[in-house]
C-alpha cells in the first residue's frame, strides 16, 4: 500500500517545528482508547506488585542474572529463549499491521499512553483547550503564564520520577527498590544514576520531544508500507463522497464541509483527506471529530472510517484469509511447535561434568584416579533437593564428595566426584555414568564422565 508523504506534519516550511497542539475530542472511539490506557496504566504500575510462586509476576534480576516471568523462572543459561520473544514481537506486530493497521500505536505504544492518558491531559486540565494554549504561548510571559507552565513542568518532573522508578522496580524488586530509595544514593550509585537518567529521559520525550518519537526515532511507521496493503483496515476519507469539499449550504459540494476539525484534533498534525500517512498513529481521533460534525450536520457518519482501501474506493473488500495471511499462519504454526519443543525440553536445573584442575589423573600403587566436579544449579523458584549415585560399572570406583544436597531457588555447587580403577583395566576415552535425581524426580538423569588413563 503507498503511504503519502510530501513533508513531516510537524514541520513548518522553513524547517523549523510546528508544535502540535490537538483540540479536545469525544466520541466511542475515544472511550475505547481511555479505557485501554487505563487498563495499561494499571498494569504496568501493578505487575510488581502482583506475586506467582513467592516471586514477582516481572522481575528481571539482572544483577543475579536471575529472571522471573509469570511463575517461570529462568537464569542466564536460558538467554536463548530471548530470540523467541523478540522474533514473537515482531511477528505479532506484522500480524496485527496486515489486519488492523496501526491499532498498536494508537492504542497500546508505551509512548501513546503515556502522552495520550497522562502527560496532555495534564496538560489540558493547567493550560485550558487548544486555542487558549495556542493564544497563550503567542503571547508575553506574565504571571499567569508562569505560574501555569511551571506547575505543569513540575509535575512532569514529579511523574517522570515516578515511572522511572516503576521501570526501576522490575530490575531490583519492590523491595529492593524501597531500600534503595531509603538509603544513601552512594550505596547503591548504578540504580541511582539510572533513576535519574530514565527521569531525565521520560520528562524530555513527554514534555517536548512527544509527536517526534513517532515520526524521527520510531522505525515502525517507516515499514508500515511493507505490512500492509489494499485489504489492510486503515483509517482513511471517503473521497467519493466528500468530495468536492464546500460550504453545508452548497448544493453541487460533497459531504466533507472543509471544517478541518479532523486536522485540529489529531495528535501529529496531519491532513487524513490526504491519505493514509506515515505520521499517521491510528489514534482514530479524526474519526470521532468528523462523525461530530456529520451528526450536527444531519448527514451519515463515517466519512473519516475504519475501512480497507479497497473499501474508501468503493471497491470490494476480500476476505480476510488472502495470500499474506495463511503465509503467517504457517509461520505462526511452525514458531509455536518449535517454542513449545524448546519449553519442554528447558529443566529445572542446570547439571555440567568439568575436570578438577590440573592433570587428568594421577597414578598411585597401581590406581589411576580421575577428578571431576559435577556444577549443579538449581533454576527453580523454590529449594529443591538433590541425590547423586554413583555408577561403579566397568570396574571402577567412584567416591561423590556431596551424594546429597539442598539448594535454594537458583543457588549453585560444585560436587566433587573422584574415580579410581586399576591401572591397565580400562582404556583411554572411556565413559562412565552417574546419577542426578531432584527431588521425587521420576527418571534420574545420567551425567557421563570420561576417563582419561595412561596409554
Amino acid at each position: 500500500m503507498a503511504l503519502v508523504y510530501d513533508k513531516a506534519s510537524s514541520l513548518q516550511a522553513d524547517g523549523h517545528r510546528n508544535y502540535v497542539h490537538p483540540a479536545d475530542v469525544s466520541g466511542r472511539y475515544d472511550r475505547v482508547r481511555q479505557v485501554a490506557f487505563a487498563v495499561l496504566l494499571v498494569v504496568f504500575a501493578g505487575l510488581p506488585w502482583l506475586q506467582i510462586g513467592g516471586h514477582p509476576a516481572v522481575f528481571l534480576d539482572v544483577l543475579h542474572r536471575r529472571f522471573y516471568l509469570f511463575g517461570g523462572t529462568f537464569n542466564a543459561q536460558d538467554f536463548w529463549l530471548v530470540f523467541f520473544l523478540l522474533t514473537g514481537v515482531g511477528y505479532g506486530l506484522f500480524v496485527v499491521t496486515s489486519l488492523w493497521g496501526r491499532v498498536w500505536c494508537g492504542y497500546a505504544c508505551p509512548q501513546t499512553v503515556f502522552l495520550e492518558g497522562v502527560f496532555r491531559p495534564i496538560e489540558r486540565w493547567l493550560e485550558g483547550p487548544r486555542n487558549v494554549r495556542m493564544r497563550r504561548n503567542a503571547g508575553p510571559w506574565n504571571r499567569d503564564k508562569v505560574l501555569r507552565k511551571g506547575a505543569k513542568h513540575l509535575i512532569y518532573v514529579v511523574l517522570s520520577f515516578l515511572v522511572a522508578h516503576v521501570v526501576l522496580s522490575y530490575f531490583v524488586s519492590l523491595p529492593g527498590l524501597y531500600a534503595m530509595v531509603l538509603s544513601d544514593p552512594a550505596a547503591h550509585p548504578e540504580a541511582f544514576v539510572w533513576a535519574i537518567s530514565l527521569t531525565g529521559v521520560i520528562y524530555f520525550v513527554f514534555s517536548w520531544f512527544r509527536e517526534q518519537v513517532c515520526l524521527i526515532v520510531c522505525p515502525y511507521g517507516r515499514l508500515q508500507s511493507v505490512m500492509t496493503d489494499r485489504d489492510t483496515l486503515v483509517i482513511g476519507y471517503d473521497s467519493n463522497r466528500g468530495e468536492p469539499r464546500g460550504k453545508a449550504s452548497a448544493k453541487q459540494a460533497g459531504d466533507c464541509v472543509d471544517c478541518k476539525r479532523c486536522v485540529v484534533v489529531c495528535p501529529t498534525g496531519i491532513d487524513i483527506r490526504n491519505g493514509l500517512q506515515i505520521d499517521c498513529i491510528g489514534c482514530a481521533r479524526c474519526i470521532d471529530a468528523c462523525d461530530e460534525v456529520m451528526v450536527k450536520l444531519r448527514r451519515p457518519t463515517g466519512l473519516v472510517r475504519y475501512d480497507s482501501s479497497r473499501g474508501l474506493a468503493g471497491e470490494e473488500r476480500r476476505p480476510m484469509w488472502r495470500p499474506r495471511l495463511w503465509f503467517y499462519a504457517v509461520l505462526g504454526v511452525v514458531g509455536t511447535l518449535v517454542l513449545s519443543f524448546a519449553l519442554a525440553r528447558q529443566a529445572a536445573y542446570e547439571a555440567n561434568v568439568l575436570r578438577l584442575p590440573g592433570p587428568p589423573y594421577t597414578v598411585a600403587d597401581g590406581q589411576v584416579r580421575n577428578g571431576f566436579q559435577i556444577h549443579i544449579i538449581n533454576k527453580s523458584g523454590e529449594t529443591a533437593k538433590y541425590h547423586i549415585q554413583p555408577g561403579g560399572e566397568g570396574g571402577v570406583t567412584m567416591v561423590v564428595a556431596m551424594p546429597e544436597l539442598e539448594l535454594a531457588s537458583f543457588g549453585s555447587q560444585m560436587v566433587p566426584v573422584f574415580v579410581t580403577f586399576p591401572e591397565g583395566t580400562v582404556a583411554d576415552g572411556t565413559r562412565v555414568s552417574i546419577s542426578l535425581k531432584q527431588g521425587d524426580e521420576a527418571e534420574p538423569r545420567r551425567l557421563m564422565l570420561p576417563l582419561a588413563a595412561p596409554h
